[in-house]
């Protein structure tokens, strides 16, 4: 196997003296997906904002490609939450592709051939040919998603970070996302690193697992992970991992009875599942 190209061990980060992250610890190869879940506070966004240098790191390291993360920017393609596009921008798909290229110079950018032709390349890359030419302000939330994937893309990074990408998006754009990201790693051997609330949507493509709780992180594949002793002590008290389908339910650990009604009630919720 390659080296990684993100290897983060014992990272630790303080923020207005609080401890966020303690002992976080993993690697992520080229063609890999990882998913960083948790839940709301977990330190996720922490996490990210010290890979990319944004957030000073107290204690261990983030390299990337061998060097510290914050030196290697060039390397990432980053996609942040919450994007949002009015509707009389006037800015169309493929404007806001070419700003990766060339968004962080002043004046005109000069359009050559060789730019057409890497924004032609990552509208392909998203499957967004057919409204590269629509205005970004009146896309689906599922379009302007893969519109801010190709901006991340353009550079051709060795790293897609993707902060929450799936939410508010409903269940098939979601899915045709979640193909999406199986297909970079495979086409690309690029290493996509995701953030989300709920691993179930990722796991057909999920390699890499990074299960935060309140700073600290159980790291490794989804099996050796998601396993009640891992998540009990992550937690600090007893879990029942549940099987349902093709989905993973994670519940305090309780009667057997109670858990099949847990199991009901996460099923109708699915946003309570993790």
């Amino acid at each position: 196997m390659s080296d990684p190209i993100l290897s983060v061990a014992h990272l630790s980060v303080d923020l207005g003296g609080r401890s966020i992250l303690r002992d976080v610890s993993f690697d992520l190869y080229p063609g890999q997906l990882c998913a960083l879940i948790g839940e709301n506070g977990a330190g996720k966004t922490t996490l990210l904002r010290g890979l990319l240098g944004l957030t000073p790191i107290r204690a261990g390291q983030a390299l990337m490609d061998g060097a510290p993360a914050g030196q290697r920017r060039a390397l990432v393609g980053y996609v942040p939450q919450k994007i949002a596009f009015d509707a009389d921008t006037p800015l169309r798909t493929r404007d806001l592709v070419q700003l990766g290229l060339d968004g962080h110079r002043l004046g005109l950018p000069l359009f050559s051939g060789r730019k057409k032709a890497l924004v032609d390349q990552a509208l392909h890359a998203v499957g967004a040919e057919d409204f590269a030419d629509q205005r970004v302000g009146e896309l689906s939330g599922g379009q302007q998603q893969r519109a801010v994937i190709a901006h991340a893309l353009v550079r051709q990074p060795r790293l897609l970070i993707l902060d929450e990408p799936l939410a508010n998006l409903d269940f098939g754009s979601a899915n045709a996302l979640v193909a999406l990201f199986g297909r970079l790693t495979r086409t690309r051997q690029i290493a996509v690193l995701v953030t989300a609330h709920d691993m179930n949507p990722l796991l057909p493509v999920m390699d890499r697992l990074v299960y935060l709780v309140g700073g600290q992180a159980a790291t490794g594949s989804v099996e050796e992970v998601v396993q009640p002793e891992v998540l009990s002590k992550l937690y600090g008290y007893p879990v029942t991992v549940l099987r349902h389908g093709r989905r993973i339910l994670v519940l305090p650990d309780v009667a057997a009875e109670d858990a099949e009604a847990g199991t009901a009630a996460s099923v109708a919720h699915p946003e309570k599942a993790v």
